[in-house]
């Protein structure tokens, strides 16, 4: 991105794309034309080239707002975004900065490594955050968080692995033996209790490593490895099956245990509303809006098949003997759940996808 020239009129800011994929770029002021101006704004503050750095900018920017912390990268990284553009909160997001200011709401976005998420909101050095309950484990912070709202994305399992035809095949015979893994706290605390129940002579050896786990293995470097799972796939390429569960994960929004300081009572209000607004987009992936039209007589085992989140809406017809029913069915049963309707007696059976919605949470 380059300035302006002295004199010359700033080009008008591109306005915000709606694709929350897209970076955009911040204008900066132009550059002073003489060089007692440089001087007079290098103590003022102002980088030699006489213009406010972005980050500056920035960080002028975040007081009265709501910090929340993103990550910014990663197996959670992309669901975020579309969490957040369902949420319709907007931002632009300059080229190469973790700061990102909320156009319609008094928040800034910080984007952060997962596995540091857990520790900043624990101290206070942002209210909201998402990660992986994982993560919140792995970092001894999890005493002083405050899960807010499980997000559905991100699953898997904190597993401990070993070679399909090896030896070993269970966790006493791992005792004081060696395990690879990137979740050391995690993995130290689970074979510190396998070493005092199996009674080793030597202490179990937990090796640190950050990637390519499940290749330990096979090179020599570990009997086994802690490592998460998701789909498996890449367990089973690396000849490895899960012989214990740590733990199940996924993608939580968190919060301290201790009120974040900068959270003024104006701001305040935006914590529930976040929370409302990520529980809709997620209530409205999961389920669709079903009508039918049933014989009164025959309801209740239309009910039984159509519940509702809470409870259906029933209406009478214009007809007698008729009543209308309403209800949201989870998407992924959809096809059954008008099978077992049709079954049942209903007819003119509808299903709406759902935009978005409001569930109470």
């Amino acid at each position: 991105m380059s300035n302006p020239a002295p004199g010359s009129t700033p080009a008008p800011s591109t306005p915000a794309s709606n694709d929350p994929l897209e970076s955009s770029t911040i204008t900066l002021p132009a550059i002073p034309a003489s060089a007692s101006s440089l001087s007079a704004n290098a103590s003022s503050g102002r980088s030699r080239f006489g213009a406010e750095s972005a980050m500056g900018l920035l960080v002028e920017s975040l007081k009265d707002r709501l910090l929340f912390a993103v990550p910014k990268k990663g197996r959670l990284y992309e669901k975020c975004l579309e969490l957040l553009q369902g949420a319709d909160i907007k931002y632009n997001r300059a080229h190469r900065l973790d700061v990102a200011l909320v156009q319609n709401h008094p928040i800034a976005l910080v984007f952060l490594p997962a596995a540091d998420i857990p520790r900043f909101v624990a101290l206070g050095s942002v209210a909201l955050g998402i990660t992986g309950q994982d993560v919140i484990a792995e970092s001894t912070h999890a005493d002083q968080i405050t899960e807010l709202l499980p997000l559905g994305f991100g699953k898997c399992q904190l597993q401990v692995q070993v070679p399909v035809s090896g030896a070993i095949q269970s966790l006493e015979q791992l005792a004081g033996k060696r395990i690879a893994t990137s979740f050391e706290v995690l993995a130290g605390e689970l074979f510190q209790g396998v070493d005092a129940k199996a009674a080793a002579e030597s202490k179990t050896k937990v090796e640190y490593v950050g990637g390519s786990v499940e290749a330990a293995c096979a090179l020599g470097m570990a009997d086994g490895i802690v490592d998460l799972v998701e789909s498996g796939d890449t367990m089973r390429a690396a000849g490895l099956h899960a012989i214990h569960t740590l733990m199940s994960s996924e993608a939580v929004l968190i919060t301290s245990r201790t009120p974040h300081p900068a959270v003024t009572p104006e701001l305040a209000p935006l914590v529930p509303l976040i929370k409302s607004r990520f529980a809709g987009v997620l209530a409205a992936k999961r389920y669709v809006y079903t009508s039918y039209n049933v014989r009164r007589d025959r309801l209740q085992g239309a009910l039984r098949i159509t519940p509702g989140r809470r409870a259906a809406t029933v209406s009478p017809l214009d007809e007698e003997g008729w009543v209308a029913v309403s209800a949201m069915v989870e998407r992924k049963s959809l096809a059954k759940t008008m099978d077992d309707l049709e079954a049942a007696g209903a007819e003119d059976v509808l299903t709406f996808a759902l935009d978005n919605c409001r569930v109470g949470v």
